[in-house]
């Protein structure tokens, strides 16, 4: 049965590699360019509203799937898999506003904080948080029931 669960990790894993390699694609995302050339000069591109919205919440919850995935077979927890969900949701809900905020204004607020904005939004950087935390409380309460 290990070697299913680390099936599955590697699914999970590929599937988020999947999302990155194929991001322009499978999602709409003018910014993609403009923050690939890393010019400030750059002209600001036209979007659609909400085309953009759709596809950045479409991309969150193919991330989230994903994440879960590997969340859960790491440590075969339904509990954890639903706090890392959690977790996860939760930095969504918070950078997502305002990295629409940020895009409403063109990014005057400062392009590097916009586009790291964009990297919490579009990419899943919580579980490189998320799983050591929880490796680490395994090992807290592994240590525990041995004394």
């Amino acid at each position: 049965m290990k070697i299913l669960s680390w099936f599955f990790v590697i699914v999970g894993f590929f599937g988020l590699l999947g999302v990155r390699m194929l991001e322009d694609k499978i999602f709409y995302d003018p910014f993609l360019e403009y923050f690939h050339k890393a010019d400030q000069s750059a002209a600001f591109p036209e979007f659609v509203w909400g085309k953009l919205i759709i596809h950045y919440i479409f991309r969150f919850f193919l991330n989230l799937f994903f994440s879960c995935v590997i969340i859960h077979f790491l440590f075969k927890n339904k509990e954890w898999t639903m706090q890392g969900a959690v977790l996860i949701a939760i930095v969504f809900l918070i950078t997502f506003p305002i990295y629409l905020f940020c895009i409403y204004n063109r990014f005057e607020i400062g392009y590097l904080f916009s586009f790291y904005m964009r990297r919490f939004v579009i990419q899943p950087l919580i579980l490189l948080l998320v799983v050591p935390l929880f490796y680490y409380r395994k090992q807290m309460l592994t240590r525990s029931n041995d004394f």
